[in-house]
């Protein structure tokens, strides 16, 4: 089997937006769980209601594959499964490292859904000297002196940092002039990186915050009478911010509670 560095997706030399690619995760999601019922073919109506976008668009992102369905039969779903794994470059093995064995670092080493999706947990690496050596999700976790050699050997281009804000642009640039081309930030701080080298954010503080919003919104009011109980938007408030400060502190280690918060 292919390995990281061996290969990249084709969709940027293919001319497919990047708003196209941000979809195919979800009819891929979407045509995984028709698979698994054994459903032979779907509609495009079907399929976009299941991926949460309107037919017209899902019909326009899948022209871009070449895939164009036959009327009055829909697509096959196999064979769309297999058309965007390969798109996205899922039909190989993707090493990855974690950087930041704390709760949400470990959470994330025993996520079971990356090996199903053609991602393979190569290092789990923190700066504790008390974290080496400890096995967390069945695999050894390794001291930040050793980052650029497990990068090297594994042929990692794929690097996911879930340590707290101070720390996460060191470990970025580390990672950068290691090697590593695309990285995953948990951590709630703005990455600088050099051209060719991709970044996307995932800040459970912010998605909070935003969710905070539309509580407030569908309450009418900002905050709740004097000396009554706090409201439904300053419950979700006050979430985000305990959110917030999980994230940024975060340095407990893999026995502790784990968020409940998970990638789909």
């Amino acid at each position: 089997m292919a390995t990281g560095r061996t290969h990249r997706p084709a969709t940027r030399s293919r001319g497919i937006p990047e708003a196209t690619v941000a979809r195919l995760p979800l009819y891929l999601r979407a045509l995984t769980a028709l698979s698994e019922r054994s459903v032979p073919t779907v509609s495009s109506e079907e399929l976009a209601a299941a991926a949460g976008v309107n037919s017209a668009k899902l019909r326009k992102d899948f022209s871009y594959l070449g895939s164009y369905g036959t009327r009055g039969v829909g697509y096959d779903v196999e064979y769309l499964v297999y058309q965007i794994s390969r798109e996205l470059g899922l039909t190989q093995d993707w090493p990855v490292v974690i950087v930041g064995i704390g709760n949400l670092g470990a959470a994330l080493a025993n996520y079971g859904g990356f090996a199903s999706r053609g991602f393979r947990v190569a290092a789990l690496i923190d700066a504790d000297p008390a974290m080496a050596g400890k096995p967390v999700a069945g695999i050894a976790v390794q001291h930040t002196d050793e980052l650029e050699h497990i990068i090297e050997s594994n042929g990692v281009s794929i690097g996911v940092i879930a340590t707290p804000a101070g720390a996460a642009q060191q470990v970025c640039d580390r990672l950068v002039a290691a090697g590593v081309t695309s990285i995953l930030n948990f951590a709630p701080t703005v990455l600088t990186v050099p051209d060719g080298v991709d970044v996307r954010k995932v800040d459970l503080s912010i998605e909070l915050q935003i969710l905070a919003f539309h509580e407030q919104r569908k309450a009418g009011e900002e905050t709740g009478p004097e000396g009554d109980a706090p409201t439904t938007s300053g419950r979700a408030a006050a979430v985000a911010a305990a959110a917030e400060a999980a994230v940024a502190g975060d340095r407990k280690g893999p026995d502790g509670d784990v968020p409940a918060v998970m990638p789909a």
